[in-house]
Formats: C-alpha cells, sequence, structure tokens
C-alpha cells in the first residue's frame, strides 16, 4: 500500500477522479448481447449462459430444486442467513416512503400515494465468491415493500444463495448471469418476464448492461467497483488492515483507502497489511493497485477528503467524526463497526451507489 501526503496534489487529483474512462469494446459486446436477447429470447439467453455460466438443464430452477439445494448449506451458515434476514427486515420496514395527504387551502387537497412495483428482478453475482447476502439484500426489501414477484438471477447458484433465497422467499430463480441475464430481465423472453426493475450489483459488463437497458426498463443505479475510505485518527492498525482486505478481496479494482493525520498510524497499518495479506492473499491485487494511504495536516482535512472521495463505504472513530462524513453510501462508526458486519449481518444494505 502506497502512502501519500495530501500535499501531493497529482496523486491526489488521480485518486479523486477515478478511473472513469469507458472500454468502448465492452460497451459494444454488451449491446450485442442485449440486443440478441431481445430478439431471440429463450435461445439467446441459453446460448449465453452456456459460453459464460456453463448452463446445464433448464435455464429455471424449481422449487425442489431451490429447496434441495439450500439443504446442502451447513447448519451454522442457514443460522446465520436466518439472523441476517431478520435484521434486513427489521431495517427494511423502516425505509419504506410513506404515503401523505395535506390541505393547502380548504377544498385542496394534495395527496402522494406510495405503491409497490408488481415484478422485480434482483441480480445476484456468482464470481468468487457466493452471495447470499446480496440475494437478501435486494430481495427482502422488496418483499417487504410488497413487491408481488421477485425473480433472481444468478449464475451458477451455490447451495448458501439457494438457501438464501428459501429464507427470502423468492418467486422463481434463474440461473443466468451477466449481459444476458440484464437483457432477459429489462426485455422478457418466453421463460423469464420482463420486469418493472432491476437491481443488485455486478461485474462491469452487468453494470454496462443496466446502463443500456435503463431507458426501457428502470434501474437501481449504475454501480463500479466496490470502496472503503476509512477516516481515522488514532485506530488500532491491525483492525483497519482487516478492513481495507475485507473490502479489497471482493474484486481487483476494487478500492481501499485510509486518510489519517496520523503519519505512524498510516505505516503501522502498512506493516499490518503486510502480515495480513499473507493469509487473504485475494486481496494483493486490489491493495497494489488501489490501496493507499493519505496522510493529511489535520483531521479536518481528512474528513473533508473523506468526503471528496464520496465512497461506497465510509469508516471512522466517532460519531461527530461521522456527523461531518456526509457523502457517503454508508459510515460505520467507532472501533467495532467493523464494514464486513455491514456487508452481511446488521441490517444496513450494501447494494449501495459507487464512484461517487
Amino acid at each position: 500500500m502506497r502512502i501519500i501526503s495530501s500535499k501531493n496534489k497529482r496523486a491526489l487529483r488521480s485518486i479523486l477522479s477515478r478511473n472513469q474512462s469507458t472500454d468502448n469494446t465492452r460497451v459494444r459486446n454488451v449491446q450485442r448481447i442485449v440486443d440478441d436477447v431481445r430478439q431471440h429470447g429463450d435461445s439467446a439467453v441459453r446460448k449465453y449462459a452456456r459460453r459464460f455460466d456453463k448452463l446445464r438443464g433448464p435455464i429455471e430452477l424449481s422449487f425442489d430444486e431451490i429447496r434441495d439445494g439450500a439443504k446442502a448449506t451447513p447448519p451454522a451458515v442457514r443460522k446465520a442467513i436466518r439472523e441476517a434476514a431478520r435484521h434486513i427486515r427489521r431495517v427494511s420496514v423502516k425505509q419504506i416512503p410513506q404515503s401523505w395527504r395535506t390541505t393547502v387551502v380548504p377544498g385542496v387537497t394534495i395527496e402522494q400515494r406510495v405503491t409497490p412495483l408488481d415484478r422485480v428482478g434482483c441480480y445476484v453475482p456468482g464470481g468468487r465468491y457466493p452471495l447470499p447476502s446480496s440475494l437478501l439484500m435486494t430481495t427482502i426489501p422488496a418483499k417487504v415493500a410488497g413487491v408481488s414477484e421477485i425473480l433472481v438471477a444468478c449464475p451458477n447458484p451455490a447451495p448458501a444463495v439457494l438457501a438464501a433465497a428459501m429464507e427470502a422467499k423468492v418467486t422463481r430463480l434463474f440461473k443466468m448471469g451477466g449481459a444476458h441475464a440484464i437483457g432477459a430481465f429489462a426485455y422478457g423472453t418466453k421463460t423469464v418476464p420482463a420486469v418493472d426493475k432491476i437491481v443488485g450489483p455486478g461485474s462491469a459488463y452487468v453494470s454496462a448492461a443496466k446502463a443500456y437497458v435503463a431507458a426501457d426498463c428502470p434501474i437501481d443505479f449504475y454501480a463500479g467497483p466496490t470502496e472503503i475510505v476509512i477516516v481515522s485518527r488514532n485506530g488500532n492498525p491491525d483492525w483497519i488492515a482487516s478492513d481495507l482486505i475485507a473490502q479489497a478481496e471482493h474484486d481487483p479494482e476494487a478500492r481501499a483507502i485510509l486518510v489519517t493525520p496520523n503519519r505512524p498510524l498510516a505505516t503501522a497499518v502498512r506493516t499490518a497489511l503486510t502480515k495480513q495479506l499473507k493469509e487473504h492473499p485475494a486481496a494483493i491485487p486490489s491493495i497494489d493497485t488501489h490501496g493507499v494511504a493519505i496522510v493529511t495536516e489535520t483531521v479536518n482535512e481528512a474528513i473533508d477528503l473523506g468526503n471528496a472521495i464520496s465512497p461506497e463505504h465510509a469508516v471512522t472513530d466517532t460519531r461527530a467524526m461521522a456527523n461531518r462524513l456526509v457523502k457517503a453510501g454508508t459510515v460505520f462508526v467507532g472501533p467495532y463497526a467493523a464494514q464486513a458486519a455491514g456487508d452481511y449481518a446488521t441490517g444496513s444494505n450494501h447494494v449501495l451507489p459507487t464512484a461517487g
């Protein structure tokens, strides 16, 4: 992990600008796949699912297949899924927008009605690791909101994902991923109904596909690689390193950043990272490429820089600091508020905007 000074304006500009360049080849490939699915339906979905997802058998899993597959999940994991689901439901209830009515003058009443969508498509990545948490965090809010049909797309769903699907009581689950899954949700096929909205995280291809179909089918937002910014004055170096690794291991393009006015802390975190990465090699590409500690002159400058980066996840020492970190998808406060806990079990949602 690099350590730089906040006085290094050139390096800061690079961090703040991010690499937002468009991969034109990727965009063209995504558009070709989505257009093929839109025109040829199931046959195109099967073609790409066989090519990219190694699909065998039908696209859709039956209820019995989901139930039987879920049984392979270890009991401890099933218990953790139930616990996480309970927390997510509790938080989701608080997040439902409320209908209201007001009389502005006698005889003139204005009303806002909040009604659920009929059908949503939830995308669950199937890449490096099974992500039952992503299934829970996309489907449970929809269920709590009263959405009638909740469809899930996940290439090669692992038993834990199937256990999460059972817990969330999803309507249907399809073994498909990538741009072809997004195209199927957006435009529908004989097997896959078109949905009213597409939600969920995914690869660069999934994000490009969501952007491409957004004019025809609403999406949650465009998401880039995951990111964490830790703003700390005197945190525990080992714990900070663990939080950085927990995010970095998601994706080689993930961004893991420490902002601190304490140079000895930055040095100690780098030492802790070197030690911990021996046991977490999956995080090395991200830390080597995008990991950085920025040393500021003051705490105030560190907080301002955290806001300027506007990360998906922010972690900081105290509530007073958190109250000033107002430009982040989610903020974790205090030494025991591990970012990984929010990713999995606290009930807060990890499906968040990225890249500012």
